[in-house]
């Protein structure tokens, strides 16, 4: 199921989207917040709109994004890392790097001069937990989308750490919504800048899988619902531009796609 935030009007809310990519897709309305207090309480209104006709909203308003560096071994090699890491590499993004599908990406370029995407596979916790064993973690997951982990690649070398790099408004892209019955074990990722592929991957290829990571991270944190998790980017990293525009597609979810502007 594809579980979608959107706006139409002055109201926003979430929604079911139906149809497939290519056709005529519908979003069925639902009453009240998947997050809340009681998600049992959610249903359909039965109001139904056009998708063409609403705008999608960031799937989430997440209290943290961690993210996870270093988890594609072709990746750590185009990073010029001698070894791979002996364990996940573990950053946090804040929540106003937030920023949904068909929003600006705004380049700060009196702050940076390289600008990069990150395609990456975002898991969604659906609960609150702590200290979750791999083998119960898909029990906290509510489902997955698309990510671009964007980084001002200067300012991480130059810092030393990832947060002024990868904490700027705009800088996590999420969407295009929220996919609810897909294995995140061995899915296809594709980054494309103005229709160009940078970079293809499956999630095999991840060093720590969905679950290994959510019993590493809960161990470390408590997780809230509608926290996000990050699980890595792979190789082909690359700068962008002005007026540039990137996608992230990952098979059986969705394709996030979003334009970069100069920041005022």
């Amino acid at each position: 199921m594809r579980i979608a935030r959107f706006a139409m009007g002055d109201g926003v809310a979430y929604g079911v989207v139906e149809g497939e990519s290519g056709q005529p897709q519908t979003i069925s309305e639902l009453h009240g917040h998947p997050f809340g207090i009681d998600p049992s309480g959610v249903r359909l209104t039965g109001q139904r709109y056009p998708l063409a006709e609403v705008r999608l909203l960031a799937p989430v308003l997440p209290s943290k994004v961690v993210a996870i560096g270093r988890n594609y071994a072709d990746h750590i090699r185009e990073m010029g890392a001698a070894q791979l890491p002996q364990e996940p590499v573990l950053f946090l993004k804040p929540s106003t790097s937030v920023t949904g599908p068909g929003d600006r990406i705004a380049y700060p370029v009196k702050l940076t001069d390289r600008v990069d995407y990150e395609g990456e596979l975002a898991v969604i916790i659906g609960r609150l937990c702590r200290d979750v064993p791999k083998e119960r973690a898909e029990d906290v997951i509510f489902g997955y989308t698309c990510a671009n982990d964007v980084t001002a690649r200067d300012l991480q070398l130059r810092d030393g750490q990832w947060t002024r790099a990868k904490g700027f408004d705009t800088f996590c892209p999420l969407g295009p919504w929220m996919e609810t019955g897909t294995d995140p074990s061995d899915l296809g990722i594709t980054t494309t800048v103005n229709g160009e592929v940078r970079q293809h991957a499956r999630t095999r290829e991840l060093l720590w899988d969905v679950p290994s990571l959510i019993e590493y991270v809960s161990a470390v944190m408590t997780l809230l619902p509608g926290d996000v998790l990050l699980t890595g980017t792979p190789e082909g990293v690359g700068p962008l531009a002005d007026g540039d525009e990137v996608s992230v597609t990952i098979e059986s979810i969705g394709t996030l796609t979003n334009k970069v502007v100069i920041r005022d």
